[in-house]
């Protein structure tokens, strides 16, 4: 082992790799149970289910609420932060998601539950729907405990912006 611990100056031993990726896995699942994430995701769906009942959209029912919500939740943070770190090699799947996400399950849905919803709505769904992914990726983009983003917008002041 190299002086200053494992995996400083060595290659890593298979094993380690191993564990790194079950870290990693357990780690981007972890995101997604955070009550902080859960919540905002519990209040979306209770507005977008207001929303339904409220504005009499064609296109806009309780179940593509749901469907929707949870496609972003899923999708949305990790687009987000392939768009931000510029890993090109993501794109495609970054794209292909985002779509499903935004614009693919919505006509799958509606295409069998009611075309004509479909040819009438779906031309306006998309920058919508595109918008609220895109601001439900920046809101659930920080990978960290709503005590630790606190702790961080706190230090702001301080620090001018520096940590970022």
């Amino acid at each position: 082992m190299a002086p200053g611990g494992p995996g400083i100056g060595t290659a890593p031993s298979p094993r380690d790799v191993t564990r790194s990726a079950e870290v990693s896995e357990a780690c981007v699942w972890r995101e997604y149970w955070r009550p902080w994430k859960l919540f905002s995701l519990a209040a979306g769906i209770f507005l977008l289910i207001i929303g339904a009942q409220s504005f009499g959209a064609p296109d806009w029912d309780i179940p593509i609420s749901f469907i929707m919500a949870l496609m972003t939740y899923l999708t949305a943070p990790w687009s987000m932060r392939v768009l931000i770190g510029r890993r090109w090699r993501w794109w495609p799947l970054m794209l292909l998601l985002t779509w499903a996400s935004v614009d693919g399950g919505y006509a799958l849905y509606w295409y069998y539950r009611d075309p004509a919803a479909l040819a009438m709505m779906r031309e306006v769904n998309f920058p919508a729907s595109l918008s609220l992914y895109w601001i439900c990726g920046l809101l659930w983009l920080p990978q960290a405990s709503l005590r630790e983003i606190l702790i961080f917008v706190r230090q702001i002041p301080k620090s001018g912006f520096k940590n970022l």
